[in-house]
């Protein structure tokens, strides 16, 4: 079926057929735009109109007719992008089952058939988060919409907030949480190793925040952050917890409720495999309990998970049009991630992440962090001098230009010392290793 044609009604055309269209269908009086005739190739206005149908009185600047629907879409300029093998931080390489989903006809986002979708994809999160808060939605926009949405709900203006800094991503939840008027503590470590407890714990006793927040996985370094010690040594103090799964969310376990989380968020374009636009996230009871008890409005009106309630709840209040394709997509993400199981998954990840660790080796590249520490979707190298000497953007675009390969660069500190590497969702494959083995192989020979 032709995108551009109706898709019910009389002027819906039949599947399996040639369709045809009519006037009437659309408004009556014809199709008026301009375009580019194949056969003479001027452009001009042009009218399709029914096959066999008798020849009708147009305007002057009509120029040309095309008897069906087809015939006319075809002079249209179509957007054709390069195929990529996508091996950096994200995204990763979409599933055909999801673009296929997301091609899928538009319905309105109060259509009963979108929301049994709808509450069908909050479920699922809910499972792949460990969780049961009633609270868990796909929030419109990235990860980093879901960051904020976590900060401007839970603190306000002169809260004390705590935040552990092992990477960029820990920087941006500092800048996040000062715009929202909170005084940040910061807790460093060096880029590549994970956060110390006991300096956690110890700060989060003196300062006794109103939160405390830290990443997960860190997507600029590739370190594995344990959640446990943490996240405990908060909830003594009476602080809330916020954690960044962006990374981390369907590639390794996520088990917000036994962790004692309180807000989490995650991204769709990393380990579920969806274009980016779809923020998950989880808000605890009690994160609920403190925005519903605050002194001022949530900073952000779009945000406000008190206001998101009543369109993902029973209610079904408007708030904003939820992007019904891209929760197309995810609802379809998430079924597969279901069919494969958590176990088989993070196995694969892992699996991946040790077979590029290996291949690589003999090139000169190291991993930048520990073992213990290492996330298996997303690996930090260091580069061998050969290539740091000759600059490494230079090797990186050409296994992007003569290979269509992308592996991303360093961030922050690290920039020009390190690669990451992410076989992420779909591209944790073998078969994805070999061929970046492959093409670095011939460059560096």
């Amino acid at each position: 079926m032709d995108p551009g044609a109706p898709t019910s009604g009389p002027g819906a055309p039949a599947i399996g057929r040639r369709e045809e269209w009519s006037g009437k269908a659309w408004g009556g009086g014809g199709l008026k735009v301009g375009a580019r005739c194949r056969g003479c190739q001027r452009s001009g206005a042009i009218r399709a109109r029914p096959r066999g149908s008798k020849e009708v009185s147009q305007p002057s600047d009509f120029k040309h007719d095309f008897e069906t629907v087809s015939e006319y879409t075809a002079t249209m300029p179509r957007i054709e992008m390069p195929r990529r093998l996508l091996l950096g931080p994200g995204p990763s390489n979409v599933h055909p089952r999801v673009l296929a989903a997301m091609s899928q006809p538009l319905v309105g986002h109060l259509d009963p058939a979108f929301l049994a979708i709808l509450d069908e994809v909050q479920e699922r999160l809910r499972h792949l988060f460990g969780t049961v808060n009633p609270m868990t939605l796909p929030i419109s926009g990235t990860g980093s919409a879901g960051m904020e949405a976590c900060f401007a709900n839970l603190l306000e203006a002169g809260d004390d907030v705590v935040v552990g800094v092992a990477g960029v991503f820990g920087e941006r939840m500092c800048e996040v949480a000062r715009r929202m008027g909170a005084r940040v503590t910061r807790v460093e470590t060096e880029p590549g190793t994970p956060l110390d407890d006991a300096a956690m714990a110890e700060t989060i006793a003196r300062i006794r925040p109103t939160a405390v927040a830290f990443v997960h996985a860190e997507t600029s370094t590739g370190v594995h952050q344990p959640v446990d010690a943490i996240a405990q040594a908060a909830r003594d103090a009476g602080a809330l917890v916020i954690l960044d799964c962006v990374t981390s969310l369907g590639g390794v376990d996520v088990t917000l409720d036994a962790w004692g989380i309180d807000a989490a968020y995650s991204g769709t374009q990393k380990c579920l495999s969806c274009p980016p636009g779809l923020s998950p996230v989880s808000f605890s009871p009690r994160a609920i309990e403190r925005v519903r008890s605050r002194r001022s409005p949530v900073q952000s009106w779009y945000l406000d998970v008190d206001l998101l309630a009543g369109y993902f709840g029973e209610e079904r209040v408007y708030h904003h049009t939820a992007p019904v394709s891209a929760v197309l997509g995810l609802a379809q993400a998430l079924r597969m991630v279901e069919s494969e199981g958590m176990e088989a998954r993070i196995a694969r990840h892992r699996s991946a992440a040790e077979a590029l660790i290996d291949g690589v080796s003999p090139l000169g590249f190291t991993p930048l962090v520990d073992k213990p520490f290492r996330l298996p979707m997303l690996t930090s190298l260091r580069l061998p001098p050969a290539v740091t000497r000759d600059g490494e953007g230079s090797l990186r675009r050409g296994l992007l230009e003569r290979y269509g390969i992308e592996v991303g660069g360093g961030l922050g500190k690290l920039a020009g010392q390190i690669w990451r590497v992410g076989l992420m969702g779909e591209n944790a494959r073998l078969i994805n290793v070999e061929a970046l083995l492959f093409a670095l192989r011939k460059e560096l020979a």
